[in-house]
């Protein structure tokens, strides 16, 4: 017994240290035409997205829905948590220009892995490509995103059903 205590005693999980990401580096990895800025809050990334409220009006309710998991559902988030292993979340936040919430949504570091990141990025990518000529991909999208995140919707914007 004590020789399968001291080998046992010698196996330690290697722990690798938590690198957390400044905002800037967060910044770094998201490409888009507007306004996009964020914000560190411990170990949370807030990435506020300013959109035209004229061209989000245009696509309705589902449209409006959708907007943060496209861009959590994407490989710059996917790539933040692979080069980060401190960063715990991302909260994606979309505003009008004047500064009203219309939706946000949190997706967890531990909610996807190497295996269902791809189907994550697969039903993001149909509604970015697909979704205005056949809107039920915004649909899935919306699912799937109320799903896996902690969501809420500016009901103001957004009315329930």
């Amino acid at each position: 017994m004590a020789g399968i205590a001291g080998l046992l005693g010698g196996c330690q999980a290697e722990t690798l240290p938590l690198i957390r990401p400044d905002a800037s580096d967060v910044r770094a990895y998201y490409e888009y035409g507007g306004s996009l800025e964020v914000e560190m809050s411990g170990n949370v990334a807030h990435v506020t997205v300013e959109i035209d409220r004229e061209e989000y009006r245009m696509g309705g309710r589902v449209w409006a829905m959708a907007s943060p998991y496209i861009f959590l559902f994407s490989p710059a988030t996917q790539q933040a948590f692979r080069d980060y292993s401190g960063l715990g979340g991302v909260r994606v936040i979309v505003v009008y220009t004047d500064g009203g919430v219309l939706a946000q949504a949190l997706l967890e570091r531990s909610e996807f892995n190497e295996i269902t990141w791809p189907r994550a990025l697969n039903v993001a990518a149909y509604a970015r490509t697909e979704g205005t000529q056949s809107p039920g991909y915004m649909r899935d999208l919306v699912r799937f995103g109320e799903e896996h995140t902690d969501f809420q919707y500016n009901r103001e914007f957004i009315p329930p059903l």
